[in-house]
């Protein structure tokens, strides 16, 4: 069933043709026989968003009609509805590119329940959570409903915010203040499709994500309840870090200058977390670069040009602290993993 039908871009029932205008695309079960909708939305979701199981409405046909319109830097924005339905993601790789992300829900009608991380949250109209597309997780909607889901690239999300794992399947705040602007923003934006040129909508794409980043920022620093002054302002310095690693001329002196704060200052507020800021760079260059090559994301890229992706312009260098760290020179690693999936493949 690799085929997969798709309503052709602007025939939707309502008539709008914000598909075409905007690049966008549909998919819809209306388009497949009954007892096939499991298995193609199966497909669907595995390729677009994430590898799931569904479990679908009891004592009646499975209804599901999503929307994807491609934002700026990998971003999309997908309109969906559907009618009661159970997705699990299983603790397995992702196998698609679209599913190293993290998805923000707004929820504009029904019930939503989302688990992931030991944590569980319900949802009501207007609300928004977000989850990690790679980490197990459960979606339970026990009736019709309706949201909207942005997807974000993980390369995208990842610098802005540091622990994102720990605010997973919460509830982001939107009944005030900027959660409340940010969920009425995404639902506006969703509401005038029709209205926009292709240009104007990706001119949203940055500021929206914008919104959803200071969004999570504030849950981010509400969860640290016993974060002082000092820990607050180490997290923000760790964000601008993973935002400039790539520049393989990255220094102390740089750091201090973005920042606005004394190189010793800086390595005093890392000394607290038993490191320093060059280690601290190091071992988040390395981290990126082992991920890299864990992943059959990558597999087109070299190790060179990952280890360069992410500011290590000496080869030698990088394979020996590659070692140090991993036990595995980098080429070796890849290759564990490698013969690892052709393993996973042949078992199946």
């Amino acid at each position: 069933m690799t085929n997969a039908l798709i309503t052709p871009a602007g025939q939707r029932a309502d008539g709008r043709d914000s598909l075409v205008r905007l690049g966008g695309q549909r998919f819809c079960t209306e388009q497949q026989p009954s007892a096939q909708r499991v298995e193609w939305l199966k497909e669907v979701i595995g390729r677009e968003y994430a590898n799931v199981d569904i479990k679908p409405p009891k004592d009646m046909v499975l209804f599901n009609d999503m929307l994807i319109y491609p934002w700026q830097e990998g971003v999309r924005l997908s309109p969906i509805q559907s009618n009661a339905i159970t997705l699990e993601r299983l603790p397995q790789e992702p196998s698609q590119a679209s599913q190293d992300c993290y998805f923000m829900v707004v929820l504009t009608s029904g019930k939503y329940k989302l688990e992931q991380g030991g944590r569980e949250v319900f949802l009501k109209p207007g609300e928004m959570t977000i989850y990690d597309a790679t980490e197990p997780h459960r979606i339970t909607i026990p009736e019709a409903f309706s949201k909207i889901l942005i997807s974000i690239p993980r390369k995208i999300l990842d610098p802005r915010l540091n622990n994102i794992g720990r605010i997973t399947a919460t509830r982001i705040p939107s009944a005030e203040g900027i959660g409340a602007l940010t969920s009425s923003l995404i639902q506006s934006t969703v509401k005038q499709l029709e209205q926009f040129s292709k240009p104007t909508f990706q001119s949203l794409s940055q500021p929206v994500v914008d919104m959803l980043t200071l969004s999570l920022g504030q849950v981010v620093e509400n969860k640290l309840t016993t974060t002082s002054h000092r820990q607050i302002m180490l997290i923000r310095i760790k964000q601008y870090i993973k935002s400039a690693m790539s520049d393989p001329e990255l220094t102390a002196t740089k750091i201090a200058d973005a920042t606005g704060l004394s190189k010793r200052y800086l390595n005093n507020l890392f000394n607290e977390e038993n490191t320093s800021l060059m280690h601290f760079l190091t071992e988040q260059r390395l981290e990126s670069c082992r991920h890299c090559l864990a992943s059959a994301f990558y597999a087109h890229l070299s190790v060179t040009q990952i280890a360069m992706q992410y500011g290590f312009n000496n080869m030698s260098h990088f394979s020996r602290i590659f070692k140090k760290y991993y036990g595995y020179a980098p080429r070796a690693y890849r290759q564990l993993f490698t013969n690892f999936k052709t393993w996973q493949h042949q078992s199946k």
